[in-house]
């Protein structure tokens, strides 16, 4: 079914790690893929056997290539496409990541929304950030002749 090379833009492409080809070859160009530890470009070719490590902010996923295939497959042949070799740590990252909020992260949970904003603005009451209000102006005396 597979070839004995396939250039690492479409492997990607084919093995479902990328949505589009154009995303996988990228990644490739800004350093995010590598090929048993060395940084490639989108026109690389790889054989059977080899580590492909792509870079997904906050895991690195770590692929053995089993098939050649520039052809995308259907999501049940995937196994015999790539062996997912990753380390359990990095799952851990993301795992620790996703509890952090920083992944999936609410709508509306990092600037406030205007209905929030005002709900805020009415929960604060100035006198307790240290404004005062009009009626205590002569807390400080001031003479004019002091300007």
């Amino acid at each position: 079914m597979g070839n004995e090379t396939a250039r690492i833009d479409k492997w990607l492409w084919a093995a479902r790690i990328f949505k589009t080809r154009s995303i996988a070859a990228n990644a490739c160009k800004n350093g995010r893929v590598t090929v048993n530890g060395t940084t490639v470009k989108p026109s690389r070719s790889i054989k059977c056997g080899e580590v492909v490590s792509v870079k997904k902010p906050p895991v690195t996923y770590s692929f053995k290539v089993l098939q050649c295939n520039e052809q995308r497959v259907g999501a049940k042949l995937v196994p015999q496409i790539y062996e997912n070799v990753t380390d359990a740590k990095q799952y851990e990252l993301l795992e620790m990541s996703r509890i952090s909020g920083f992944v999936d992260r609410m709508r509306g949970t990092g600037r406030p929304t205007k209905k929030e904003r005002r709900s805020l603005d009415a929960f604060i009451d100035p006198s307790l950030i240290g404004f005062t209000s009009d009626d205590d102006e002569d807390e400080f005396d001031f003479d004019d002749e002091d300007f």
